[in-house]
């Protein structure tokens, strides 16, 4: 049951994102968000709620590497009878450039049952270096660190997934396909996502007109082909995630938008 914090590794699959290229920072044009927003999601698998998440900018900015940033925190755990199997509560988080929603230090805090990891991920955009740091259980004292050479304006999967917001896909036809980059953990990777146009989805919020994105998934464990997994953004300025649906091989999941609040721009109802 390891997996069961699905919901944001989805959401966050879509989302890495290596930016252009310059040897600064890039400034990025944002519309899309502010501080103070909050989303909040429900998980399900089959016909059954099994978690809850949220993600969080918080309401003041914070400066680190001498940059303003947005503090972003991501929660996601598991509720009622599903704790009784294995409780999950894990928290993610990063400082990101206001200007060019790039990380400065993203973190992972990890509890899924018996699993503990806390692992820090520091960029240097300045020299290309991403250290990482893990905490070791045992002793409680970091082990050392790994370092990577890094791609100018690599993104993390928190801010990929507001780069992911603020990109232009006014242009995009039905099937074309945005190849996207990143770093996690301890590895580089690439994805192709397909653009299957526009629908008008109802959740909790209402119904929503949404930008409809498969990614194409490689060979797994977990999901049922390359094209197990749909996901829908509010087709608006704000570009929240609405509705995420997985086929597995052993059942359906699925995340959607349950709550939200302090967005940059009205989100698209259909009255």
């Amino acid at each position: 049951m390891k997996k069961l914090a699905f919901g944001f590794f989805l959401i966050s699959v879509l989302s890495g994102f290596v930016g252009e290229k310059s040897d600064g920072y890039l400034s990025v044009r944002n519309e899309s968000f502010s501080r103070g927003e909050v989303i909040k999601f429900k998980m399900t698998y089959g016909i059954f709620t099994v978690g809850k998440g949220s993600a969080t900018i918080a309401p003041t900015y914070y400066k680190m590497n001498d940059r303003h940033c947005f503090k972003v925190d991501v929660e996601g755990k598991t509720v009622g009878m599903v704790n009784w199997v294995t409780d999950v509560d894990d928290k993610w988080g990063a400082y990101i450039d206001t200007a060019a929603l790039v990380p400065h230090q993203f973190y992972r805090r990890i509890r899924e049952g018996r699993y503990k990891k806390d692992e820090w991920t520091n960029f240097d955009h300045t020299n290309k270096k991403i250290e990482v740091k893990t905490l070791d259980n045992k002793t409680g004292k970091f082990k050392e660190p790994k370092f990577y050479e890094a791609p100018s304006h690599v993104r993390d999967m928190v801010g990929g997934f507001l780069y992911l917001r603020v990109m232009d896909f006014s242009k995009l036809k039905i099937k074309d396909t945005v190849t996207i980059a990143g770093f996690f953990e301890d590895e580089f990777y690439k994805l192709k996502i397909i653009y299957h146009g526009k629908q008008t989805i109802k959740i909790k919020a209402g119904k929503v007109r949404a930008l409809v994105f498969k990614p194409v998934m490689p060979d797994n464990k977990l999901f049922d082909g390359e094209n197990s997994i749909t996901a829908w953004f509010s087709d608006d300025k704000n570009r929240i995630p609405l509705k995420i649906d997985a086929k597995m091989f052993i059942g359906s999941a699925g995340v959607e938008l349950t709550e939200y609040s302090g967005l940059k721009n009205p989100l698209n109802i259909v009255k």
